[in-house]
């Protein structure tokens, strides 16, 4: 494919990778081992100027498309995909203030692309998670704000989140017809952040509860219009599966290029394993499905960059994609043996990373329910 990549796309994804293998990679285990956040990467992915990647020149980015942004997310999370779904968050938070925020809100967007001010997105709840649509959390008017309540979970970089955008109820209708977006400050009194969840991989998200207790917010926290921030999220949501389908792809890569690696190196009954066919099909179905999530992933960015809806090219490309790379990464594993177990290598943390993928964005059995409808409505 690469080939029919443009000149920018190309030199992001070289500055990608070489940031990746000199400063992600060498850090990967103890991030994972310590289950920290990494400031100074991140800041350095800022001062890289990737967390402007696809916002529009006129509000400080760089400009570039979709597909881009799915490169630098590939080459990332081959190095980690904790660092890689850190970088995610700035990337669609920036979109999301260009899109919908007002001009106080947009002011905001040049210290989140240099790493000052860091953001995150809370939708899920303790009860709701695929359910966006019954969430409870709510935000009341108050004279000229608004008083917060509720509880959010799963909030990736909540725990070091400067600016939150809390999805609450504003209104008294059932559904997803009364849910609006706030922005918040995490200094705000009456926001309690729970502790570091302790995850099986994914380790150095900060990854917390967060409780909202009357928090006081002024009336410009409101983000887009009252009551349609539903509509806003799922927009959203396509963008994110395109990132979090390319964060397995790349862990994938990863897993393809380190079973290969290995398989010339380990020797047994006088050969290198690789000279087994049952390593080479292993290795042959990886390297075919790893080339077939990419095209996906990359028509679906394509598609996006034109305009056209993409809800189910988006389904399509992360229900396949963190399906394979689950199953692949697995293999990888497998072809290491008993190595594959320990973490002394890589292969370990890269299957315990994985099995999130199919899990965020909408679980891949929402994905499949996603397609169905789509199809359905093609059909009608």
């Amino acid at each position: 494919m690469d080939r029919f990549y443009s000149q920018d796309q190309k030199a992001l994804r070289e500055t990608a990778r070489r940031f990746a293998q000199t400063e992600i990679l060498p850090r990967a285990a103890a991030i994972d081992r310590e289950d920290r956040f990494d400031r100074a990467l991140y800041k350095g992915m800022a001062d890289l100027g990737l967390f402007g990647i696809c916002l529009r020149e006129g509000a400080g980015g760089a400009g570039l498309d979709a597909i881009a942004a799915c490169i630098a997310m590939e080459e990332l999370a081959r190095c980690s995909g904790a660092v890689a779904n850190a970088f995610a968050i700035p990337v669609e938070a920036v979109l999301f203030f260009d899109h919908h925020g007002t001009d106080a809100h947009k002011a905001l967007i040049p210290r989140i692309l240099s790493g000052d001010i860091i953001p995150a997105t809370a939708v899920s709840e303790p009860d709701h998670g695929s359910d966006v649509a019954g969430i409870r959390t709510n935000a009341v008017r108050e004279g000229d704000g608004w008083r917060l309540n509720g509880t959010k979970a799963w909030v990736t970089l909540g725990g070091v989140a400067d600016r939150i955008m809390v999805f609450a109820r504003t209104g008294a209708d059932a559904g997803h017809r009364a849910i609006s977006c706030l922005l918040v400050d995490g200094a705000l009194p009456g926001i309690a952040r729970g502790k570091n969840e302790e995850l099986l991989g994914m380790h150095g998200l900060e990854d917390c509860q967060i409780t909202f207790s009357d928090v006081t917010l002024p009336a410009d926290s409101l983000m887009g219009p009252e009551n349609q921030a539903f509509k806003m999220a799922m927009s959203n949501f396509n963008f994110s599966r395109l990132m979090m389908a390319s964060m397995a792809l790349g862990m994938a890569q990863a897993a393809f290029e380190d079973a290969t690696a290995y398989a010339g190196d380990r020797k047994q009954f006088g050969q290198a394993i690789i000279g087994f066919q049952a390593v080479q099909f292993m290795l042959a179905d990886m390297s075919t499905d790893i080339a077939a999530a990419r095209l996906l992933i990359h028509h679906a960015a394509r598609l996006h960059d034109a305009g056209e809806p993409i809800a189910k090219e988006a389904a399509q490309a992360k229900l396949f994609t963190t399906d394979m790379a689950m199953k692949h990464v697995s293999n990888a594993l497998q072809i290491h043996g008993g190595n594959g177990y320990s973490r002394e290598y890589r292969i370990e943390r890269l299957f315990r990373d994985v099995r999130l993928a199919q899990i965020y964005e909408g679980t891949n059995q929402i994905q499949r329910l996603i397609i169905a409808r789509q199809v359905e409505k093609e059909a009608a």
